[in-house]
Order: C-alpha cells, then sequence, then structure tokens
C-alpha cells in the first residue's frame, strides 16, 4: 500500500484529497498546524471524518518545524509528498504579510530541503492563478511567462516555483506545481465568496460585490480538483527532452519539472454566480457594489491543454450543479431547514 504525506490535511483542499486517496487504498499521513485563519472547528470536523479512516494518520506539526517534519517523514518512510499546507488569501496578504514569508517561503524550503535529503520519489505542490497577475491574454497558459504579481501571496506562490525548479535541477527531485483556479465546493473555505454569499444571503445580510460586480473568475470545484491530483500522484514529472534553453517554456524543464493549470476552463462572471445561489436558496440578496480592492485580478480563464496532453480528464462540473452540492452541504453542516 502506497503512503503519501498531505501537508495541510485539515484544510479544504488538503481533507478532500485525503478522503478521495483513502478511497484509493493509500496510507495517508496527514499534517496541519491547525491555525486560527478561518474557523479551526471545520478543520477539526474536517479530521474527525479521515480519523475514521484506519489507514489515516494525522499529526499536528507546523511546515516551519523542520526537525519535526522531517522526523515524521523519516520515521514513516514516506517516498510522496502533496504540499498544501500555506497561508492563503489574497486580501488577507495585504493586512499580515509576514505570515506569508513565514509559512509560504520558508515553510515550502523546509518541503524542499527534505524532499532532497529523504529521496522523495514525486513531490506536487500548491500554486495559484494569482501567479498570472497582470497578464491578461486568456485563456492564461503554463508557458507564458507569470512574472508579475499583483500581491504578496501571488508572489510567494512563484517563488515556490521557482525554487522547487532550482531543486529539481540540482537534485533531480520530480516536481509539479498545481496553479489552482478559484477552487469551491463542500467543506470550503469561509473566506471564499461562495461561503460569505451563501452565509450573508441566510441571514438577510449585505454582500459584497468588488469591481461592481464585474470580477469573473474560472471557479472549479473540488472533486475535479482531487480527481486530477490523484491522477498526476502516479505519474512524478520527467525531464522534456523537446525543451528548448533558447526558447524557455516556463512551464516545464529539462529537469524532471512541470506546472499544470488546474481548473474548470469556464470563465463565469460574479453576478451570474450569485444569481444561481439567489435561485438556489430562493432568496434574494442584498448587494453592496465596492469598488476594486488592491491586489485583486478582474478575472481568470485558465487553458487546459496541457493537462489533456497528460492524463485523461473528466468533464467538469458545472458551475450550477457545484453551487447546488455547496449549499445542500452547508445546511446540512450548519443544520439549517431546507
Amino acid at each position: 500500500m502506497n503512503r503519501i504525506l498531505v501537508t495541510g490535511a485539515a484544510g479544504f483542499i488538503g481533507f478532500n484529497l485525503s478522503k478521495l486517496l483513502l478511497d484509493q487504498n493509500y496510507k495517508v499521513y496527514g499534517i496541519d498546524n491547525l491555525n486560527t485563519y478561518y474557523d479551526v472547528n471545520l478543520k477539526k470536523n474536517r479530521l474527525k471524518i479521515l480519523k475514521k479512516n484506519k489507514n489515516f494518520f494525522f499529526k499536528k506539526i507546523n511546515i516551519q518545524n523542520y526537525k519535526k517534519v522531517f522526523n515524521y517523514i523519516k520515521k514513516n518512510k514516506i517516498k510522496i509528498i502533496v504540499h498544501l499546507a500555506a497561508q492563503a488569501g489574497v486580501r488577507h496578504s495585504l493586512n499580515k504579510p509576514r505570515e506569508y514569508i513565514d509559512n509560504n517561503i520558508i515553510g515550502f524550503y523546509n518541503i524542499l530541503e527534505i524532499s532532497r535529503h529523504l529521496k522523495i520519489k514525486n513531490l506536487l505542490f500548491a500554486s495559484t492563478s494569482s501567479v498570472y497577475g497582470l497578464n491578461t491574454k486568456f485563456p492564461l497558459r503554463e508557458d507564458r511567462p507569470a512574472d508579475h504579481p499583483m500581491q504578496l501571496y501571488a508572489a510567494t506562490k512563484k517563488s515556490n516555483e521557482v525554487m522547487a525548479h532550482a531543486y529539481s535541477y540540482l537534485f533531480k527531485i520530480p516536481c509539479t506545481g498545481l496553479r489552482f483556479f478559484t477552487v469551491y465546493g463542500p467543506w470550503g473555505r469561509p473566506d471564499m465568496a461562495l461561503f460569505k454569499f451563501t452565509k450573508n444571503i441566510l441571514a438577510n445580510r449585505k454582500i459584497e460585490l468588488f469591481n461592481y460586480g464585474k470580477h469573473a473568475r474560472d471557479f472549479t470545484y473540488i472533486d475535479d480538483v482531487t480527481n486530477i491530483i490523484s491522477k498526476l500522484i502516479k505519474i512524478p514529472a520527467k525531464p522534456n527532452s523537446l525543451w528548448n534553453s533558447d526558447n524557455p517554456d516556463s512551464s516545464s524543464s529539462s529537469a524532471p519539472f512541470r506546472i499544470y493549470n488546474i481548473s474548470n476552463g469556464n470563465k463565469i462572471t460574479l453576478r451570474n454566480f450569485v444569481r444561481e445561489i439567489e435561485k438556489i436558496l430562493k432568496k434574494k440578496s442584498i448587494i453592496k457594489y465596492l469598488p476594486i480592492q488592491a491586489g485583486d485580478i478582474s478575472e481568470t480563464l485558465s487553458s487546459k491543454k496541457k493537462i489533456k496532453e497528460t492524463i485523461i480528464i473528466k468533464t467538469p462540473t458545472n458551475y450550477k450543479l457545484g453551487i447546488k452540492k455547496f449549499i445542500d452541504w452547508y445546511k446540512n453542516y450548519y443544520k439549517i431547514k431546507h
């Protein structure tokens, strides 16, 4: 039975991925520091579900603690890592930048050093669509430069990609970077739009639409994300024999390194997203329109060409179905009468 480490196992994507991997008969070793960025009870309740499976093992560890992480991986003879632990959130990075340096730079450096010394056979790590920053040539493609981030969160994630390439090149560690595009669904984060909108509409409170509601996002359903990651786990990155240093493709390398967009591949306006929430809740929202915030990207739309060349992927979940599944979970979790 394959052993795999999932960092950030109590997080939104980490929890859902761990659940899928357990269903696929992996032994999953989860670590998480259970920080207070959002409701810790939500994280603990995710872990309660995972701990019902005898093949899930959890330890509360901060990835900034090199020695503890190293010893845990060594002791459990782990050779595959999916690194999802990070300080998330675009807006939070404007107020608490140091948390992003400590978690996303120092923490990831620790994972890379451990991967080097323990000869990890496959390292997959979370990046973000936010790395595309000022790019406006849609759909956004991995082989184009992404060197103009608009906030520190994106800058730390782009740094992770560059750091991973250096370690991949020097120590032949197979590294796969995952650029997530606005992941949503059951057990999602309370700081994300769908969670906030649902909560406020049900409570008859205003919802805030930045950029006067003109934002558009490539919303990606959680099950589509975890399905793709589970397939990439089975095929570690290899050097690209066609990689040309005179015309470098930034998403691959002569080293065992690659970057993928993990996305739906469709653009939905925030206004349409809200309309669908209203329709399912059978309740109108009270909207407060606000100007675009510092660091906000006005729209995202991903190319899926590269991922389709690597694995067979299912038809993505339609956002209307994805929203319904989230709202069903939300009402059940918070015991709201249907």
